[in-house]
């Protein structure tokens, strides 16, 4: 090859390298920009599945709840005294 030849390729080289990231980069822009939209749809949807089915458990959850924490929270007080009633019935 030539000097010349060499001198044009390794001048052409860069700027084909600068062209095709530049036509990359934007695709990958475009593409995050969808994917944009399409994450602010669905965090509306979201919120709206939120707000109409959800909190409206709330009450329901509170109401399950609160008697199932009493009888968490007496479950080691039975089992005390099951203890003892066993310890009694073995003679101890």
């Amino acid at each position: 090859m030539s000097t010349e030849l060499m001198i044009i390729l390794s001048m052409v080289e860069p700027a084909l390298l600068v062209v095709i990231l530049t036509v990359a980069l934007t695709m990958v822009a475009k593409r995050l920009e969808i994917i944009s939209e399409g994450l602010g749809t669905l965090g509306g949807a979201l919120a709206t599945v939120e707000s109409q089915h959800l909190r409206p458990l709330d009450r329901l959850v509170a109401d399950v709840n609160g008697p199932l924490k009493i009888i968490v929270d007496t479950l080691p007080v039975i089992a005390g005294k099951a203890r003892l009633v066993v310890r009694k019935a073995q003679g101890g």
